[in-house]
């Protein structure tokens, strides 16, 4: 996630204008092999570039004759690509990422455009979705059942077989990432699936669907629908859609689970969070430093794992704080397109206010603001109508407060000082969620130790929020069912058939 990778030029087609227009290929909803109108009449819904405010596009959300369609579509899909063997769908794969390769600069430059993150991270985040498909088709070919000996010469085995149609639902902070964490497992499985991007940051997951085509799967393998709550519902509900999988908030997750049951489907959920991060006293404190914002920054904050309850042992207070306001006053902020801009903008401006407000309830509630928690106006008057803010520090934070219980997601630190071991992982696991934690110590006895106590599904020791593809991510307690990513994923795609085989008699009762 946190490779390096060279800069490219933002070719004329994608540059801001001194007009601020950007131009983005509509409809948005791709299957049977094309970009498709929705059926029914319905109010489109503008689509926002955060960096400006202006309106990038209008989407079409896809009502209950759409999702049938889509559906049905990538039902006969799954019938030409099950068949398919491990090697030819590894294929058609590799020449996916191969093609995302190719095009890397152009959907990096899209994801800053419709999401707000900077340039060097949608970079990232596009080699992040390259590097997974890649992955899921290196292991395409590997998916084997198991032969059991019985007596008597008779034997038993196993077959791992595809689901099915799987309906992917995103979430707006990682777009394009998102879409190809959750399809490139479901398709090395042998399913299809249709994929329902937030309705904030359509852009990408379409041409995504374009790729797969492209690269020459099956017409419908991979289809776009649009919309929210309601079409995401529709898509929970369709009878054929043997699978849910989905990114989002906590009670959206808890909705889907309850959609999903309905059909007793299985549910991967990849929820929020409230991780904490704990640095001792003995820590490499440049590490540390870089760590927590790392854990805190990243896509102006909105990421599930980030690490926002930073817990400082009290020895090392002082230094650490005031490091950190310094190093946070430094962080650049402006147009995403720009190479050396750092943080971007907010993905909304219901959200931006939303962040603003936990800052000033944080004011209330005792805490004080370090540095930043402000609206930011950039001097470009293009960028005026942006959703920026300034990153912030929070000091004299305790465990009661909202800004340490509640999610934000948004770039606000909360910093707590603790003394021993024992009493700050019992205030780290004091929370309902579970999706990430990390720990910053020289001693690596105490890490492993510290470790295995946390309640948490994905743990960082002397790092954070670092997502390769080949281990999988996912959340305890409340923060998600399921993992994405690693070769465990491939039992949440897949489903075991056990086939009994007698060489001799019956042997019965009766």
């Amino acid at each position: 996630m946190l490779r390096r990778l060279a800069a490219a030029p933002v070719p004329a087609a994608v540059r801001r204008m001194s007009s601020g227009s950007v131009h983005i290929t509509v409809p948005l909803n791709f299957w049977a092999g094309e970009r498709r109108t929705s059926h029914e009449k319905r109010d489109k819904e503008n689509v926002y570039e955060p960096a400006t405010g202006r309106v990038l596009c209008q989407l079409e959300p896809c009502g209950a004759v759409d999702v049938d369609q889509a559906v049905k579509a990538a039902k006969s899909a799954f019938g030409q690509w099950s068949k398919m063997s491990g090697m030819e769908r590894a294929r058609i794969m590799i020449e996916a990422a191969n093609i995302i390769e190719s095009r890397s600069e152009e959907i990096a430059q899209m994801e800053t455009v419709n999401n707000g993150k900077s340039i060097t991270e949608a970079r990232l985040d596009v080699d992040s979705a390259r590097q997974c498909i890649l992955y899921y088709a290196g292991l395409a070919a590997t998916l084997a059942g198991q032969h059991v000996q019985l007596p008597g010469g008779s034997f038993a085995y196993t077959r791992r077989e595809p689901l099915g149609v799987c309906a992917g639902i995103g979430a707006w902070n990682y777009p394009f990432q998102i879409a190809a964490w959750k399809s490139a497992p479901a398709l090395a499985c042998g399913n299809s699936m249709v994929f329902k991007p937030s309705p904030l940051t359509p852009v990408t997951a379409v041409m995504l669907a374009e790729i797969y085509a492209k690269a020459g799967a099956p017409e419908s393998l991979f289809s776009v629908v649009q919309g929210g709550q309601e079409t995401g519902s529709l898509l929970c509900h369709h009878h054929d859609v043997a699978k849910v999988s989905f990114t989002g908030s906590v009670p959206t997750g808890k909705r889907i689970m309850e959609m999903a049951s309905k059909g007793v489907k299985p549910v991967t959920l990849e929820l929020g969070g409230k991780s904490p991060l704990l640095i001792f006293q003995d820590s490499d404190l440049e590490n540390a430093l870089r760590g927590a914002l790392v854990a805190n920054f990243l896509s102006q904050g909105q990421v599930c794992s980030n690490g926002t309850r930073v817990f400082v042992h009290k020895d090392i207070l002082p230094k650490f704080l005031k490091e950190v306001v310094k190093r946070t006053q430094r962080i650049e902020i402006g147009d995403p397109l720009l190479e050396s801009t750092r943080m971007g903008a907010l993905v909304s401006r219901p959200h931006l206010d939303k962040v603003l407000s936990y800052v000033d309830q944080a004011k209330k509630e005792g805490a004080t603001v370090l540095c930043g928690g402000e609206q930011f106006v950039p001097s470009d008057p293009k960028l005026r109508g942006g959703y920026y803010m300034t990153p912030c520090v929070l000091g004299d934070c305790t465990d009661e407060m909202t800004c340490v219980k509640e999610e934000i997601f948004g770039p606000v630190m909360s910093i707590l000082s603790f003394e021993t071991e024992e009493e700050v992982l019992q205030r780290a696991n004091d929370t309902t969620m579970g999706l990430a934690a990390g720990v910053f110590t020289r001693d690596l006895r105490r890490a492993h130790r510290v470790v295995e106590h946390l309640k948490a599904g994905s743990c960082f020791i002397n790092n954070y929020n670092i997502t390769p593809v080949e281990v999988p991510f996912g959340g305890f307690k409340m923060s998600g069912i399921g993992r994405e990513n690693g070769q465990v994923t491939i039992e949440y795609y897949s489903q075991l058939k056990t086939v009994f085989v007698e060489m001799g008699d019956v042997d019965s009762l009766f």
